[in-house]
């Protein structure tokens, strides 16, 4: 394992005294990991580069950074610099063009790293090409920030949603959690008005109030497996698809947002709901490899019927 070097202590102690002013040298020497006097000498070096870190002896004293202090940027190294390029073209293939917002941003991040570090990750983005990806989407950022906002400071949020059908409605719901699956992101959130557990697209809301009631989310909240649970779940058709194998034969190709699979003697039974019958029948259903039966739901029964005549008619001579 290689060293760290005073320079880069010298920075983590900066971030420190950013994020806790008044730190004592023993809180900078415990976060650190040396002993009191090194972390004294990293406060040393960052007044040598001209950064005026102030120090106060006595109950409540410790170090902070003198009011108004001008940083220098941040630095990253060679691996962080390309790391953070490869995951905004990975999420956003656009920002290779500098036009494009999030390339701007990318492209201002780039110019203020050191020429050592810069030129690669300017290559990189100069080089690298993304093919967009169509099921992915972006929300508005006002719309994420105020919902995340609300997620931060425990607030009930009044919320209107269009479904893919076109519908739209209103909704009070205590905001959970704001998760990027997939290339979408969802708002994870208990509905009072279906006193249920929902899961909204937040590229389909279109309106977000902030409320004065206060709540306090599930114990052990896991964001990501509770959204998995509640994909397929309180949409406005309900469904009921019956498989002919056996639940390990159709689970690999069940998505959460169709529904739970459940055994049903030897064969399995999927109950869900969906706002789309037919995207559910034609993207959904039609690629899982077994024969099935649509017990529940007038309306995917009409979608299956629907593309099951396209593909017929693709056979005609």
């Amino acid at each position: 394992m290689s060293e760290i070097s005073p320079t880069a202590r010298a920075l983590r102690t900066l971030e420190i005294l950013q994020n806790r002013p008044g730190a004592t040298a023993d809180e900078l020497a415990e976060r650190l990991g040396v002993t009191e006097r090194a972390a004294r000498r990293y406060v040393g070096i960052l007044r040598e580069a001209g950064i005026p870190v102030d120090s106060a002896r006595g109950p409540g004293g410790g170090y902070r950074l003198r009011r108004g202090t001008r940083l220098p940027p941040i630095v990253f190294t060679q691996a962080e610099a390309l790391g953070l390029v490869m995951a905004v073209l990975d999420g956003h293939p656009a920002a290779t063009d500098a036009a494009d917002s999030v390339g701007s941003a990318l492209g201002k991040v780039i110019q203020a790293l050191p020429e050592a570090v810069g030129k690669h990750a300017a290559a990189l983005r100069e080089h690298a090409s993304g093919a967009p990806n169509r099921s992915r989407t972006r929300p508005d950022p006002s719309t994420t920030n105020a919902l995340v906002a609300a997620v931060a400071a425990r607030r009930r949020v009044l919320v209107t949603y269009h479904s893919e059908s076109g519908k739209q409605w209103d909704a009070e719901v205590d905001p959970w959690a704001v998760v990027v699956r997939h290339g979408r992101w969802y708002l994870l959130c208990h509905s009072h008005l279906a006193n249920a557990v929902r899961t909204y697209r937040i590229d389909r809301i279109s309106a977000v109030t902030q409320t004065p009631h206060e709540f306090t989310p599930p114990e052990g909240l896991d964001p990501v497996a509770a959204l998995e649970t509640n994909l397929g779940t309180g949409w406005e058709y309900e469904t009921r698809v019956v498989f002919d194998a056996p639940l390990d034969d159709v689970t690999p190709w069940i998505r959460p947002a169709m529904g739970k699979l459940a055994p049903l003697g030897d064969v399995c039974v999927l109950v869900g709901s969906t706002s789309n019958p037919l995207m559910y029948a034609q993207e959904f259903l039609a690629v899982v490899p077994f024969p099935f039966r649509v017990e529940e739901g007038d309306e995917l029964r009409g979608a299956v019927a629907a593309v099951a005549q396209r593909f017929a008619a693709a056979l005609a001579p």
